[in-house]
């Protein structure tokens, strides 16, 4: 698995995943320099190669002089997430049907920036936690906690026997500046097209919606859930 761009690989160097391999362009400055003097502290190989090698195997187009191999992703399950309850309750994030990688990966970092005890995505019509995303959530990824389940609606399931309030976001709901979001809460952010389905939106104790005053009736997924974030983090403070 490949991590591309500077930031990406400076979150990744301040894990404890395996990396194989850094490669990093001939001649380095500024970041560069300190992500290799990073490298060398954990022991991490490292070749410095000429930029038209870095190009060939960028999958993105954007590896800003440096790539780290690694090993696949390593999901999480369910139970390592709840287990993360914090001391003013859990705050989990559902992606329901997310499958555009930018969402993906802006969800999960905004997530790991506003605290949540993890990401729980399901198996099938949804995007994976891949290089691109890795890139796109800057790094997040490697820190905040990422479960794939088979079905979302037994993970919601097993929320609520685990004392987690269900909040979808969606178009037609209550006002989302007078809900509690305080103790354990889930939050649910539907598709790009279809949003919340209709079964799992039924599962959820309560609909939030974010109220908009201008003439574009919907806010993309990500930008949704940063406001719902930020909201919860709020009011948990």
């Amino acid at each position: 698995m490949k991590t591309e761009g500077r930031n990406a690989v400076i979150e990744l160097l301040k894990t404890d995943k395996n990396i194989d391999k850094l490669l990093i362009e001939k001649n380095p400055q500024g970041s560069l320099k300190s992500i290799f003097a990073e490298a060398r502290k954990k022991n991490v190989r490292v070749q410095f190669v000429e930029r038209k090698v870095l190009d060939k195997q960028s999958e993105e187009g954007r590896h800003q002089g440096v790539i780290a191999f690694t090993t696949d992703f390593v999901y999480s399950t369910l139970e390592d997430i709840i287990s993360c309850k914090r001391e003013n309750g859990g705050f989990i994030v559902l992606c329901d049907g997310i499958e555009d990688v930018h969402n993906l990966g802006s969800i999960i970092r905004v997530a790991e920036c506003a605290g949540a005890d993890g990401v729980i995505i399901p198996s099938t019509n949804s995007a994976a936690v891949t290089d691109a995303v890795i890139r796109i959530s800057a790094g997040a990824a490697n820190h905040v906690k990422v479960a794939k389940v088979n079905s979302l609606n037994r993970a919601i399931d097993e929320l609520k026997k685990n004392g987690y309030w269900l909040y979808a976001l969606e178009a037609d709901g209550s006002d989302i500046y007078g809900a509690d979001l305080t103790g354990n809460i889930a939050i649910v952010v539907g598709g790009e097209d279809r949003g919340v389905r209709r079964l799992t939106r039924e599962k959820c104790d309560f609909t939030l919606s974010i109220p908009l005053k201008g003439k574009v009736n919907s806010l993309n997924a990500s930008v949704a859930f940063g406001i719902a974030a930020y909201e919860a983090l709020r009011k948990r403070q």
